[in-house]
């Protein structure tokens, strides 16, 4: 194809995204985490000055730890609430994902209290072991954010779930800045990352709850019947979830364990602020993208150019933060954050490189359990994981260097995320031409 008519393509899809529903819903999810964002921004400089790279170091360990384990916390049957055609298998998968937190939360907790101290120390991370019992209240309320947010999405209320992001944001980052004036240390802010869950998910299930309206008639599905219809859910969808966050969560884990908590605080600064046009557009377009490709599927419409157009419209909304700090990434974490964090900003360019294909690759991402690739999907990640655990290995054994670590990590996910794209649409582009050819 021509450089013309790609060029003339991106604009017709383009202009097609910003006049439909699709943009003002985006817009709408955007605006709130918007401002959730720009809160959090604008409260940076005060808290990286108060606590400094150790006490990031500490929250980052815990939360790479959190990351992992969120994901086993309702075995991602949350997720699934969006598919079902009526409201009352919804609600129904909501309960069984309640009873499911509530049970592993339990288990984990009972695991933690008899070898929580030892699995701390297998892995190098004894300066988090006096938190461990807070991973299960995590857990938990994770899953019921998670639970509240699927409802929210799937009634298309996005309004509630930006107003929510931001009272989130604002209430704990000024607890961090009030309470770092006084008493500046790791404890505090794994504390508070702890009651942020549980503050979100309060927010989003008030909201949930006020425009919650009782079908008129109960499920004809037991939940042990939603639970086997959607259980590609549990067999694929959790351990994927699983992996991928093991696979993020690893450069930390790994920073903290061979060179320490400041050096894992560096990275945490750095993979916090340069994950902010992700959280910022890539969710709220994955709020709005995911029931809207469901819906394309149930009609028989165009899932092909529907990825393709948004991942373009994302690579290009990208390019301006994550060009920006590729360029200038220490200069700018110095100025911002204090010159304490320069090497905060080394980390960060390499890192714009990969969350810059990866932020592109939403859709595609989005897109594998509405065409029904979960299976595949898990053998990607166990790929994924393994060669970027091979790639930061390598940097921190052979080079020893934790920016060479970070530079492989980054390479080996644009490699990665690059293959997804081409991967997801390729196998939409597939289901469209048979369906077009049964038809």
């Amino acid at each position: 194809m021509s450089n013309p008519n790609i060029s003339a393509l991106f604009r017709q899809g383009t202009n097609r995204i910003w006049q439909s529903r699709f943009a003002r819903n985006v817009s709408i999810v955007a605006s709130g985490t918007a401002g959730a964002q720009a809160i959090t921004i604008a409260f940076a400089p005060i808290i990286t000055r108060l606590y400094g790279p150790e006490a990031f170091g500490l929250l980052g360990t815990f939360m790479a730890i959190t990351a992992i384990m969120v994901p086993i916390a309702a075995l991602t049957y949350p997720t699934a609430i969006v598919l079902p055609k009526n409201d009352q298998d919804a609600l129904g998968l909501a309960r069984l994902s309640v009873m499911l937190s509530i049970v592993m939360a339990a288990l984990v907790a009972t695991i933690l209290m008899f070898s929580g101290d030892r699995a701390a120390a297998a892995l190098g991370v004894e300066s988090v072991a006096r938190y461990l019992l807070l991973i299960p209240v995590f857990m938990l309320f994770a899953a019921w954010m998670q639970i509240a947010h699927q409802w929210l999405i799937r009634k298309k209320e996005f309004s509630v779930v930006a107003r929510s992001a931001v009272a989130h944001s604002l209430i704990v980052n000024s607890a961090k800045s009030g309470i770092g004036w006084f008493h500046p240390v790791g404890a505090v802010l794994i504390v508070l990352a702890t009651f942020g869950q549980a503050l979100h998910a309060a927010l989003l299930l008030i909201g949930a709850r006020r425009r919650y309206h009782h079908p008129s008639e109960p499920s004809r599905a037991t939940l042990r019947q939603l639970a086997h219809r959607h259980r590609d859910f549990p067999l694929y969808r959790a351990p994927q979830s699983f992996i991928n966050a093991a696979s993020g969560s690893l450069p930390v884990l790994m920073l903290a364990a061979f060179f320490g908590p400041i050096v894992a605080g560096f990275y945490t600064l750095a993979r916090m602020v340069m994950a902010t046009p992700t959280i910022l557009i890539g969710k709220a377009v994955n709020d709005v993208f995911y029931p809207r490709i469901t819906k394309a599927l149930h009609k028989g419409e165009n899932l092909p150019r529907y990825i393709l157009q948004t991942t373009a419209f994302l690579f290009v909304i990208g390019l301006i933060p994550y060009g920006i700090v590729i360029l200038t990434g220490p200069w700018l974490f110095s100025l911002v954050f204090g010159g304490e964090w320069n090497t905060a900003g080394e980390y960060a360019s390499w890192l714009s490189i990969w969350l810059l294909i990866a932020f592109s690759a939403r859709p595609s991402a989005t897109a594998i359990p509405v065409l029904s690739l979960q299976k595949e999907f898990l053998v990607y990640e166990i790929v994924n994981v393994i060669l970027r655990t091979a790639a930061i290995t390598t940097g921190v054994i052979v080079f020893e260097s934790a920016i060479t670590a970070v530079a492989l990590f980054s390479l080996s996910g644009v490699g990665l995320s690059i293959f997804l794209i081409v991967w997801v649409v390729g196998t939409a582009y597939k289901r469209k031409t048979k369906l077009n050819h049964d038809e």
